[in-house]
């Protein structure tokens, strides 16, 4: 049944109640579903089929989970999932598990509604995991042509999706479409249809916006040719390259749309063991990345570094979990960063800040000082990793201050919350974890499987942690170590308050330290319990 179809009958249905005086009930109309074209590079899944408000949507395999992605404008969406087989479905679960929603099940299907855009990951019984990615509508999708608007596949440019190298027609477009920015005193636009695309790596340039069309994929192939080694992974003997990144001293660029930017994973590994960082802002302020959706990256996806005024929304980081090092967003010594309504999966961190010194292999060609970093914002996650949910660490090399993560869902994780000041002697002050809900701990790190651990090291001196802030913590699953808060002689860990912190089968909040199962404690001050 089309949308058209379903809205005249919602109006008509409550026409002849309010006719015969019947009670209304006050339920959403259906849902604008926008369908994202899938290209063949990626496989259909073998185990799901899913609709939404009746329009099929593509269900792709993923090493370790499968994905679907679609928007939808306001309104509800009924989604119908079933599986390939038809054989029919015992025991499911929907998360977050906070939206508290529910389904009806009729042999292979599974249906439930939602009344919003959401990032959702949904089990049945023997299957894997299926992320539901639904992004809210498109609103400022540009023209293809015109005025500021640079086509990669128009001439001069001419590129063309497949195999082949496209990057010197993209970094042409990106550079005339700076130039044009900047001599008119706003952005240019590279605009990219959908396809795929083999590419180089790419610099970005002050007063440019690069939309990617849904279907649109700039992919990584790692053949070294055709990179440059911007620094070398000690931990890992591997070089590293930025696929995309900034100019040194950029300002006002975006990247947004409802494309990817692909690392292409352990393939890209292949050819000459080069690792890839997706998206390096770098030494640029105004920056901003809209609804596009990273994957299989080989190292650190996204790593904002010494830079301000930086948003990142509706961000997906599908990244694989038979392959270490794959953070999600590491935020480095930047200022005035907001992380907003983002899923990041992977076996490395999805979300952390990280400071450093200049002789670190990351910053060792890069010039300049190291910077502290200051006022960063993570809000409206969804977090699915084998390390920490959520993460101040390792590296506080320069003073790490007024970091705050918000209305966050553990979906699975070692460690939910964590402050981890393995390196320096900087300190961390002034960091507040609130709203957090912690669905499950499966997995283990460092020895912790736990809800909570904060904690420093000795490697490059030691720090104090002061002035954490836990409120309104939901922990379903404790995890089996002892939450921890541990710092070193010297270098205390002092001023914890643990507000509103719901432990497992309690309707109640924790009043004591035993309750929580935080009883790990070494070189701490003041731990305060507000109920």
């Amino acid at each position: 049944m089309g949308t058209r179809l379903l809205l005249a009958l919602s109006a008509a249905l409550a026409v002849v109640a309010a006719v015969l005086g019947l009670p209304q009930t006050s339920q959403a109309a259906p849902a604008a579903v926008q369908v994202y074209p899938v290209p063949s590079i990626y496989e259909a899944s073998a185990d799901y089929r899913l609709t939404a408000n009746g329009q099929s949507v593509p269900v792709t395999r993923y090493p370790g989970y499968d994905i679907a992605q679609f928007a939808i404008g306001s309104g509800s969406a009924e989604l119908a999932l079933t599986k390939v087989n038809n054989t029919n479905i015992g025991a499911y679960s929907i998360s977050p598990a906070k939206l508290n929603l529910t389904g009806t099940v009729s042999g292979p299907i599974l249906k439930f509604t939602v009344q919003n855009h959401e990032y959702l990951i949904v089990k049945l019984d023997g299957r894997p995991k299926l992320v539901i990615a639904i992004d809210p509508a498109e609103t400022n999708r540009p023209p293809s042509s015109g005025a500021g608007v640079f086509n990669v596949r128009s001439a001069p440019y001419n590129a063309q999706p497949g195999p082949g190298y496209s990057t010197t027609a993209f970094q042409a477009a990106l550079n005339d479409a700076a130039a044009w920015g900047s001599a008119n005193g706003r952005q240019g636009t590279v605009y990219v249809p959908a396809g795929v695309y083999t590419l180089g790596n790419l610099y970005l340039r002050s007063d440019l916006a690069l939309y990617l069309e849904p279907g649109a994929v700039l992919r990584y192939t790692g053949e070294r040719e055709h990179y440059d080694v911007h620094w070398h992974k000690d931990s890992q003997q591997r070089d590293i390259t930025w696929f995309l990144s900034t100019r040194y001293s950029s300002k006002n660029i975006s990247i947004y749309g409802r494309g990817v930017i692909d690392g292409n994973g352990k393939a890209s590994l292949a050819p000459d063991n080069l690792g890839v960082n997706l998206l390096t802002p770098i030494y640029t302020t105004n920056f901003s990345v809209d609804g596009i959706t990273f994957r299989e990256s080989s190292s650190w996806a996204i790593m904002p570094t010494r830079s301000s005024g930086m948003n990142f929304r509706n961000i997906k980081m599908f990244n694989r979990f038979d392959m270490g090092e794959n953070d999600g967003i590491d935020v480095m010594e930047s200022t005035g960063v907001r992380v907003t309504h983002a899923i990041g999966i992977g076996l490395d961190d999805p979300f952390s800040t990280k400071t450093w010194n200049s002789d670190v292999d990351l910053f060792r060609k890069v010039p300049g000082n190291p910077r502290p970093l200051e006022d960063v914002v993570f809000d409206d996650l969804v977090s699915w990793t084998y390390c920490y949910g959520v993460k101040v660490g390792q590296g506080v090399i320069q003073p790490q201050s007024g970091v705050t993560f918000r209305n966050v869902v553990v979906h699975d994780a070692a460690v939910g919350i964590g402050i981890h000041h393995k390196y320096g002697s900087a300190r961390a002050t002034g960091v507040r974890f609130e709203n957090i809900d912690i669905e499950n701990l499966s997995f283990t790190n460092d020895h912790n499987r736990t809800w909570l651990a904060l904690w420093t090291g000795n490697t490059l001196g030691v720090g104090p942690v002061r002035d954490v802030t836990l409120s309104n913590i939901k922990v379903r699953n404790a995890g089996v170590t002892t939450a921890r808060i541990n710092g070193q002689p010297g270098a205390p860990i002092s001023d914890v308050v643990l507000r509103h912190v719901l432990m497992p089968g309690n309707s109640a909040p924790a009043t004591t330290l035993e309750q929580m199962k935080l009883t790990n404690l070494s070189d701490h001050g003041t731990i305060t319990i507000e109920p």
